[in-house]
């Protein structure tokens, strides 16, 4: 990936937008996301539409249907770069957004045949207020004079998607698609063995000298494409807790992993099935990189590994669905 001689990618994206699956029963889905720390924007007959504290409308939709991941979307930078994907072989064209939220979207299908939608200009709410106390640290150690510490009970509170995870058999193809298409830049690219061996790809946006997330997009080679997880920031290191133990006392739900802390990435983390299977994860305090941060070439053993916490189990890693 890194002997590759670069060229202009046709847009730059700004971040994900949202992912995009399916479900039979909206019902138990609603309830999951609900669990998980979302707040429902919408609900039509045949779709659901979830959103964090944050402003954007919605950042996870689950149509109704066979239990299936559909695909990724992410924001375009202007409504002219809708134009400019819309002219790649096999695109939509520009389409208007028959959905809650509105908006424009351009639809083309990466190398696995996923749906990605390239999107612009959908509906912002008012942002869910969600208070955080101060922690006292050793550096600051009267953050929170005079107040107690007292943590709300309750499911986390999601603030907003921060990425999208696939597995592909097409693991070169597929990322460099995404950094042709998108403008994703790499972060770190992760072998095992032989240093031509790619295993895995930490994928972030180029915004220039503006810093974010360590990775909008991991792919990892695996013998099927599909979903791997959709990973959500929440409010702070205590939301993450907050949400674990919300979650394990519902007692109707699959813990995939966690809590721990990433190396690549750096994310506080925890991970949880819903009721079909699909991995969710909640995150805070994430590295921010902007492009001055080049890229790197690590060792699986280096890198896909937990700074505190247990390594990534055999269920999550081949937790592949189509």
């Amino acid at each position: 990936m890194h002997d590759r001689v670069a060229r202009a990618p046709v847009i730059k994206v700004v971040d994900i937008a949202y992912g995009r699956l399916s479900a039979p029963d909206l019902d138990l889905m609603e309830e999951f996301l609900t669990n998980f720390g979302m707040v429902k924007s919408a609900r039509t007959n045949n779709a659901l539409y979830f959103r964090g504290t944050d402003a954007p409308h919605h950042i996870h939709v689950t149509e109704k249907g066979e239990p299936r991941f559909i695909g990724l979307a992410y924001y375009a930078e202007s409504e002219d770069d809708l134009k400019k994907v819309a002219k790649l072989p096999g695109a939509s064209g520009i389409e208007t957004i028959d959905e809650p939220g509105g908006g424009k979207r351009v639809r083309l299908r990466e190398p696995n045949g996923y749906q990605i939608e390239v999107v612009w200009g959908i509906e912002r709410l008012p942002e869910i207020p969600a208070p955080r106390q101060l922690v006292n640290t050793g550096y600051a150690p009267t953050a929170r004079a005079g107040q107690a510490m007292r943590i709300p009970k309750g499911p986390s509170r999601v603030k907003r998607i921060g990425h999208g995870v696939m597995g592909t058999p097409k693991l070169r193809e597929t990322i460099q698609w995404f950094r042709d298409t998108l403008g994703l830049v790499c972060s770190d690219d992760v072998y095992a063995g032989d240093k031509d061996n790619l295993i895995g790809s930490f994928n972030r946006c180029d915004r220039g000298d503006d810093y974010v997330d360590h990775h909008v997009f991991f792919a990892l080679k695996h013998g099927h494409a599909g979903l791997n997880h959709l990973s959500f920031e929440v409010q702070d290191i205590d939301d993450v807790f907050m949400g674990h133990y919300h979650l394990r006392d519902c007692g109707k739900y699959e813990h995939m992993w966690g809590i721990g802390r990433h190396l690549l990435g750096s994310q506080v983390y925890d991970y949880w099935a819903d009721p079909w299977g699909r991995v969710h994860e909640h995150w805070a305090d994430s590295d921010r990189f902007n492009i001055h941060n080049g890229s790197n070439l690590i060792s699986a053993e280096e890198g896909l590994i937990s700074q505190w916490g247990d390594p990534p189990p055999q269920k999550l890693l081949e937790r592949i669905l189509p």
